[in-house]
């Protein structure tokens, strides 16, 4: 059972990889106008609130992970904030470096199941709108990352697909959203906060976004991977 598990795992992150570098290689140079239509303009006023939901100190250091075209990362960008932005998509990254205006901005290539940074090398790890989109195994390796890299005491924040708590609105916006989103379904089922303490971050505040149909989740990294020590 557990080798058919392991290699169950494996071909869904190949198969994941493989969809990732050509669906963003095609949809790079029409994500930004898409990203608009589909959210009526909502998703700019997302990225922003996320980061005022962040409340970063001055100076800290900032990682956006699956940066894309770096919506997320000009957001933090743009407060000052010393960011650094990765995405494995060449194409993605190529839009954001041409639309890059801050000098306290780079971005760069790279995979979030394998860091190139050190421990404790960042006061707030970021993720936006992208977990969704990976299997589980992939998604549990990345809040790893994000936690091994973020300091002792250190904000993660996760801006993604939620529901809203009417049963009626529940109903329409999951089996909508479940028509294009592949791991949809499975994310919007999973335990979130159990991914999360496994990783020794405790959920400190979530905001409702988007008519309830997503939310900004705040963790902070405690270093201690139990139940202990909850908000």
């Amino acid at each position: 059972m557990a080798m058919e598990k392991a290699k169950q795992e494996t071909d869904e992150e190949n198969e994941y990889y493989a969809l990732s570098k050509r669906t963003f290689g095609i949809l790079a140079p029409f994500y930004d106008l898409s990203a608009i239509v589909l959210s009526l303009g909502m998703i700019l006023w997302v990225r922003d609130r996320a980061v005022a939901f962040a409340n970063a100190k001055p100076g800290s250091r900032i990682l956006d992970i699956a940066t894309g075209t770096g919506r997320q990362a000009f957001a933090f960008a743009k407060k000052g904030y010393d960011v650094t932005g990765i995405d494995m998509s060449e194409a993605m990254l190529s839009i954001a470096k041409k639309k890059n205006r801050f000098h306290n901005l780079n971005f760069e290539i790279g995979d979030a199941t394998q860091l190139r940074f050190e421990n404790s090398s960042f006061d707030v790890c970021c993720v936006s709108f992208a977990l969704h989109d990976m299997p589980p195994s992939i998604r549990k390796k990345v809040l790893g990352e994000m936690a091994r890299v973020l300091k002792p005491g250190g904000i993660m924040v996760i801006v993604d697909y939620a529901l809203p708590k009417n049963r009626i609105s529940r109903f329409f916006i999951y089996n909508f959203v479940r028509l294009w989103e592949k791991y949809y379904s499975e994310f919007i089922k999973s335990d979130l906060d159990a991914l999360l303490r496994a990783s020794e971050v405790r959920i400190k505040e979530e905001l409702p976004i988007i008519l309830g149909a997503g939310r900004i989740v705040k963790g902070i990294k405690t270093g201690v991977p139990d139940e202990k020590n909850i908000f």
